[in-house]
């Protein structure tokens, strides 16, 4: 067949963009370049002698079975019920719906609960995954402001919840934001689980970075306060145990569970059943939290090295979050400073980070980025911020 094609593609791929994230992945793997740039926990605390371990033990227990189609793995759903439940959670195994990560459970809520025109509440800074499952599907996006140390704020949350049309959903990440690092207090927690259930907006709690803190308590998840059943909780294993995995879940009404379950054999019928047997042996065998201290140390020891590198480097001339766990810093620059043409000139010094505004819903953000520390030893941190505030000033002086 020779010629050009003219293929009519769907509507929702005119506002689907490709995530950021996904093209500067390949910087986080090439060897030549320091990469802050990648959500990444630590690859060298990975376990993998552990977790093959446990692949080993279902392929030897279990056999065909463990590689065959399967309905999701009870004994990996009551895991979670059971861990939800120490954390504030009332969760009955039945409300817990396995996934192939966070991303796929945003997919599959947006699907359920939005129709393209309709309205979305986010963040006005958010994870660029949230914006494909909205304005990606045609949404009408209602941006809410957000603090980098507070969160987001409640008082234009209740505005965007009362203004008209009224939303169909709204999304949330309350620990260790995704890209600024702020995590909310337990009343701001409280309060919007409140506002949702007096103005009957469902609100996606996006949870994947809550295990990874490294100092202060821990917090209950927003769905530990939702008493009427608008709270729809997404977890991930990802970040605290392996993005390869691809294993998360969600936690919603039972009733919505056939709803749930329909919509996502439109995708990929089920998960791995040989890695959620995998990941329920080395869960419940009590190895993942033995793991996540461990990994939390290393983070911890990361982000102080990057806070350091920063106040050598940048004292005065920027601010920075102080993140108490996760795997992020959000630094902004003086006003007149482009972190996207920035971007380019630390490239080329072997560095690499994310722009700002490619979290930012609606424009701005031009002066800022996110720094990512969980997969850069410490001796690499101070290399990559030493490269950044070289690219930095020749930026600068090349503007006077």
């Amino acid at each position: 067949m020779s010629g050009s094609r003219a293929v009519q593609l769907s509507t929702e791929m005119s506002h689907l963009k490709r995530s950021v994230m996904r093209d500067l992945l390949r910087l986080a793997v090439d060897p030549g370049i320091i990469s802050l740039a990648g959500g990444l926990p630590a690859s060298d605390e990975v376990p993998t002698e552990a977790f093959k371990a446990c692949l080993n033990k279902v392929i030897e227990r279990d056999g065909a079975a463990s590689l065959q189609y399967s309905p999701p793995y009870a004994p990996l759903q009551a895991w979670i019920a059971e861990a939800m439940v120490k954390r504030g959670v009332s969760c009955a195994p039945e409300q817990v719906f396995v996934t192939n990560g966070a991303q796929q459970g945003l997919a599959i809520l947006s699907r359920l609960l939005l129709d393209p025109g309709a309205t979305a509440v986010v963040e006005a800074v958010t994870f660029t995954g949230i914006q494909q499952v909205t304005a990606g599907r045609g949404a009408e996006v209602r941006p809410v402001a957000i603090d980098p140390a507070l969160g987001v704020d409640l008082a234009a949350l209740e505005h965007a919840f009362q203004a008209s049309p009224k939303p169909k959903l709204a999304i949330i990440i309350p620990s260790f934001h995704n890209p600024l690092s702020a995590t909310l207090s337990s009343e701001a927690r409280q309060r919007i689980a409140e506002l949702a259930a007096s103005y009957e907006v469902p609100l996606l709690e996006d949870d994947p970075y809550s295990e990874l803190r490294f100092e202060g308590q821990a917090v209950p998840p927003i769905k530990a306060f939702d008493e009427d059943g608008w709270v729809f909780y997404i977890g991930s294993f990802s970040k605290w145990l392996s993005p390869g995995v691809r294993l998360g879940w969600i936690v919603a009404p039972a009733d919505l569970i056939p709803q749930i379950t329909v919509v996502r054999e439109s995708f990929d019928l089920e998960s791995s059943t040989l890695i959620q047997r995998a990941v329920y042996e080395f869960g419940a065998s009590g190895a993942l939290d033995e793991h996540v201290k461990r990994l939390n140390a290393v983070h911890k020891r990361r982000r102080d090295a990057l806070l350091s590198a920063l106040e050598e480097h940048f004292s005065g001339s920027a601010e920075w979050t102080r993140p108490l766990g996760g795997l992020f810093v959000w630094m902004t620059l003086a006003e007149a400073v482009d972190t996207w043409d920035l971007f380019h000139s630390a490239v080329e010094r072997k560095v690499a980070f994310v722009p700002g505004s490619a979290f930012a819903v609606g424009g701005g953000q031009q002066n800022a980025m996110r720094l990512s520390f969980g997969n850069v030893n410490e001796t690499r941190i101070g290399t990559a911020v030493t490269r950044l505030a070289e690219a930095v000033r020749e930026g600068v002086v090349g503007e006077v």
